[in-house]
């Protein structure tokens, strides 16, 4: 095999069996750290070996056979006397017998579960589960998230300490609590994957596709594991809807291209094709639908229109009605506003934009909507000050273009 050959098939591997290789070693030693470094280490001996030796047959039992050798060599260096009655009980457990099919699966879901626990804050469970999960290196995820790579990693290791002194059991929740920590785990993914979506840091390239991909991987992994859950498939359908139009949605000269002026053409059909046929399925399942399935269809909705005159804005709208009944968080209120503004007018919409200025003060998009709002209203002074403000407030490099020069096209 040629050296692209193998550096391919290394890539491979770590996509497909780091998460795998992390969930058996933590499994099999009750710690993360051990788990995390063995199978690093694993890695790296594969980048070495497989070479000069040739891609073994199956990538992921050699990972797997020797992070656990690593693993077992990290416990005899440290030499204690608990350690060494663990080490006894490794060697034994060396002759156990193979697990039968499936159960790598669910030790992959387990540790997604750990990752993601409720005990962690919300930051940790990102960076822990793009770490043990994902397989992403510190020095990635620090940049992804704009942190020092000390912190990142110290971030990371202080989690694994606590999921260790709290006894954060690793296991799948019981069926009484697997709704709402499912609804855990699809938090960290969509945070994740909107960083991706819409970058905040300034020094940052305003859509990261690094994200992006890794979110809906993983949301593919959780889809596989919980194929009947249908808020998994909710949100894999709205990020696959949502990274469909990612080259449509920065400019060449790195503004921001809004859904309306987007080039429809250059959208990926086979992505919108993916997603539609999951908010199909869901629809079909007759189940009462979540947030996410919600959220979905309205992406749905506009993915159809060939045209933005096209899109069923009364459509759009009532499900934003059912979307507010489910999570009535000023935000999908201030959504909701700007497909009202498309069916009842711009004023219509903007008193209703005005009722969230006590809640949403400090978010740009709630001044870039006024904003605009009061200029298809021909109040030029009010958007002038309502899209100053939105430009302090934004993070967004592209969005800052776009907000930049809609102001200055006020005159």
């Amino acid at each position: 095999m040629s050296a692209a050959g193998v550096r391919e098939a290394v890539t491979q591997a770590h996509h497909e069996e780091w998460a795998r290789v992390v969930a058996s070693l933590t499994r099999r030693f009750g710690d993360l750290d051990i788990a995390e470094e063995a199978t690093a280490e694993a890695f790296a001996i594969a980048v070495e070996r497989w070479p000069a030796d040739g891609v073994p047959p199956n990538p992921g039992a050699w990972l797997t056979t020797t992070a656990n050798r690593k693993a077992i060599d990290r416990i005899r260096r440290e030499n204690k006397r608990d350690d060494k009655q663990k080490e006894a009980q490794l060697l034994h457990d060396d002759d156990d017998p193979p697990e039968p099919p499936g159960a790598i699966d669910d030790e992959r879901l387990r540790l997604i579960f750990t990752c993601c626990h409720p005990a962690l804050a919300m930051e940790t469970r990102v960076a822990l589960t793009l770490r043990m999960v994902a397989g992403l290196t510190v020095p990635e995820i620090a940049r992804a998230f704009l942190v020092q790579e000390t912190a990142m990693g110290q971030r990371i290791t202080r989690a694994k300490a606590k999921i260790k002194a709290a006894r954060i059991p690793y296991r799948v929740p019981s069926a009484e609590d697997l709704p709402a920590r499912v609804s855990g785990v699809l938090a960290v993914l969509f945070l994740v994957f909107n960083e991706g979506y819409l970058a905040t840091g300034p020094d940052t390239d305003p859509v990261r596709h690094d994200l992006t991909a890794e979110a809906i991987r993983l949301t593919r992994l959780i889809r596989a594991l919980l194929p009947d859950d249908g808020e998994v498939a909710g949100l894999l359908a709205l990020m696959l809807l949502t990274e469909a139009r990612r080259t449509a949605r920065v400019s060449a000269s790195g503004e921001l291209v809004t859904l309306v002026e987007q080039d429809r053409g250059t959208w990926d059909a086979g992505l919108i094709a993916e997603g539609h046929r999951l908010v199909r399925e869901r629809l079909a399942a007759g189940e009462a639908p979540g947030r996410y399935q919600v959220l979905a269809a309205i992406s749905a909705v506009h993915t159809s229109a060939r045209d933005v005159r096209d899109t069923d804005w009364s459509q759009v709208v009532a499900l934003y009605d059912q979307l507010v009944r489910l999570d009535p968080s000023p935000i999908i209120a201030l959504n909701r506003a700007i497909a009202v503004a498309e069916l009842d007018g711009p004023e219509v919409a903007l008193a209703a934009v005005d009722r969230l200025e006590d809640k949403l003060a400090g978010y740009y998009l709630y001044h870039a909507t006024r904003a605009d709002l009061l200029r298809r209203l021909s109040r030029g002074q009010e958007s002038r000050a309502a899209y100053d403000t939105a430009i302090e407030l934004a993070g967004n490099t592209a969005e800052i273009a776009y907000l930049t020069r809609r102001r200055d096209q006020l005159g």
